[in-house]
């Protein structure tokens, strides 16, 4: 029989809305698919046949190799109503490096794959340039900026036409075309599958979707909406197979019900699929970007597969081929690597003809550029600003004429800081540290765990401690006295981590700080401080459910979870106790039944609680649900505003 578990209050993790940055994934290549069907029946033919092509070449080429690293040009069409629309280079190009480490499995968040999925992951062999010829043969720099009226777009297609005020596309036949702009009703892109129609082409993206700076917005700030919507353009389904453990025709992938979101813990088992449960970090599922990370060896073949048949117009195109006219290339696939407090490598691709490049640098907030030469394509900077943000453009000087310099790149020096509680990597070598006082440390590696020890005194019992500043997605646990969990931590991303601890004991504990997932920097570190008082620190709970002062009878004789205040105006508490650590999801349903909000947190034996951000719904009344080892509760709640 399954355990039953009732529900109660704390405070927990965040669940964020805005009006560029959502909540959670919205691929729309499905429902546009329906759509360019609809319009055009011939379509769905098309497609058959390019699905037949595929079988056949994945069945004739079992190598699973290319016969070379293939190089799509990309060309961006910028569609802009707002300045901020307008994105600029940097950021265009800070979506390039992405996509060219994504799909070669040089991103370094690869390490946070579990060992079980390891042999999975592969690299690609594509990768993507910025146009350096178009399509009369002149030389560009792959981005069209294009003023509209026209204040957001839908999946309507309207975004790659001049005619409804967005841009017309570049022939796919040599080029893959990326529309970036503002997208409406919570859409964060679409893309078009081989065999649509080739004057709509390509993939559309939401601008605070795109690249991982300037609008770029938490949590879709990693790129990874383009390599995701890429993915359909090479013929790639999601992962589930759009339907209850569907199908996605690539056979390492596991069976999975559904579409996961957020970031969840691993394993997620489900469709019996168990051990290891759901491959949730590809870039085919719905997960956060900070939370998807690789491209498994069938997904590669698959994608190969499109490229030699239906797409291989693309293998001769002259899209990254500079003008033979004698002129200088513009140098292409900017990267800063080997980043320290001070020092960068910048590294840019060959420019054919070129005899030596200017590189300027500087500081993004400095108008002054410091420029230098090299026949190289790359160069060592020292002496730079720690915790700054930089930018840099290259430019080629062939025997007879010099390019302009190239777009700007991005890149930031890391933060200087120093661990001196090292080792502390368990309770037994736990480092004490003193209350009200800040304190700096980081997760060095994958199996850093950072302990410390504390205690209050009487008349300062009730304590809040607070884990900020993060570089990456670090949790939070107290630990009493003699071990045993009191609460935890887990905002998503590089949200402030939070436990409150009302109590009037005075007594000894222990706090653990650990990365998600395995998550770590050897360059930038964390704050931890511990804030005790005579006071109650504030929990925004109703007296009857605060620690130390907790109705267990009212609680325990509850067949529902807690919500409150309700109604809703800005912020929900939802809490509940748990008989064990084991996973549960929150789902926010309106009353049509649309899915508006899922959330996987971590719950722990006994108290629990999250905190929910209702500031972008809109008035009505919802319908959450609370999910935990199979059996589900739900509570009707108000947001008014």
């Amino acid at each position: 029989m399954k355990k039953m578990f009732k529900l109660v209050l704390l405070a927990a993790m965040v669940l964020t809305g805005g009006v560029q940055a959502q909540s959670i994934r919205n691929c729309g290549t499905m429902q546009h698919l329906h759509e360019m069907q609809k319009n055009d029946p011939a379509t769905i033919q098309r497609m058959q046949n390019a699905e037949r092509e595929t079988e056949k070449w994945i069945n004739n080429n079992s190598a699973n190799k290319a016969a070379a690293v293939v190089t799509i040009p990309v060309v961006i069409h910028v569609v802009y109503n707002t300045a901020s629309q307008n994105i600029s280079d940097a950021q265009i190009n800070s979506q390039m490096s992405i996509l060219n480490a994504d799909f070669r499995k040089l991103n370094s968040d690869i390490s946070l794959l579990p060992a079980v999925f390891s042999g999975l992951a592969a690299d690609c062999e594509i990768q993507f340039c910025l146009a350096q010829r178009d399509p009369s043969g002149n030389a560009t720099n792959g981005i069209v900026r294009k003023s509209t009226t026209v204040t957001s777009f839908s999946s309507n297609d309207n975004i790659k036409r001049n005619a409804n005020g967005g841009s017309d596309a570049w022939p796919s036949a040599s080029y893959l075309n990326i529309w970036v702009g503002n997208l409406s009703g919570g859409l964060l892109g679409y893309a078009q599958f081989p065999g649509g129609t080739a004057s709509t082409d390509g993939v559309v993206i939401l601008h605070s979707g795109f690249g991982n700076t300037g609008t770029a917005a938490y949590p879709f700030n990693k790129g990874r909406t383009a390599t995701h919507e890429i993915g359909h353009w090479l013929n790639l389904r999601h992962i589930w197979g759009d339907a209850s453990c569907g199908n996605d025709q690539v056979t390492d992938t596991p069976t999975q019900q559904t579409s996961n979101f957020g970031c969840p813990s691993f394993p997620h088992v489900t469709c019996s699929n168990g051990p290891n449960g759901d491959l949730h970090m590809n870039y085919m599922d719905y997960t956060d970007d900070a939370c998807m990370y690789m491209f498994t060896a069938g997904q590669k073949t698959r994608m190969l597969a499109s490229l030699n048949t239906t797409r291989a117009s693309l293998l001769s195109s002259l899209g990254c081929v500079p003008p033979s006219t004698g002129s200088c290339g513009v140098p292409s696939g900017l990267t800063a690597t080997a980043i320290t407090t001070t020092k960068a490598t910048l590294n840019w691709s060959a420019v054919s003809g070129a005899t030596s490049y200017d590189v300027q640098y500087k500081a993004t907030s400095s108008a002054t550029w410091i420029l230098s030469n090299t026949t190289s394509t790359s160069k060592n900077l020292t002496g730079l600003i720690t915790a700054t943000p930089y930018e840099f453009q290259v430019k080629a000087n062939c025997a007879s004429s010099s390019s302009a310099f190239s777009p700007s790149s991005a890149f930031t020096t890391a933060s200087a800081c120093s661990d001196v509680y090292e080792s502390n990597n368990s309770k037994a070598n736990a480092k004490p540290i003193s209350v009200n006082t800040t304190i700096i440390a980081k997760i060095a590696k994958s199996t850093d765990k950072d302990w410390y020890s504390f205690s209050t005194v009487s008349g300062a019992t009730n304590l809040q401690v607070v884990l900020d500043q993060l570089p990456l997605d670090y949790d939070l646990t107290l630990y009493s006295s003699t071990g045993s969990q009191l609460a935890t931590s887990q905002s998503a991303g590089t949200a402030t981590e939070t436990i409150i601890r009302n109590t009037t004991s005075p007594s000894s504990y222990y706090v653990k700080v650990v990365g998600f997932s395995g998550a770590f920097t050897s360059t930038s570190c964390y704050n931890l401080r511990v804030n005790t008082s005579a006071s109650t620190f504030r929990t925004n709970q109703p007296a009857e459910f605060v620690e130390g002062n907790i109705n267990m009878e009212k609680l325990n004789s509850s067949s529902h979870f807690v919500i409150y205040p309700n109604p809703a105006q800005n912020i929900l508490n939802l809490n509940f106790i748990s008989d064990e650590n084991s996973s549960a999801v929150v789902t926010v349903v309106d009353l049509m039944g649309k899915v508006i909000e899922v959330k996987s947190i971590s719950a722990v034996e006994g108290i629990n609680n999250v905190e929910m951000s209702t500031s972008h719904l809109e008035n009505g009344i919802y319908i959450l649900r609370l999910t935990q080892n199979d059996e589900s509760q739900v509570q009707k709640v108000v947001v008014k505003h």
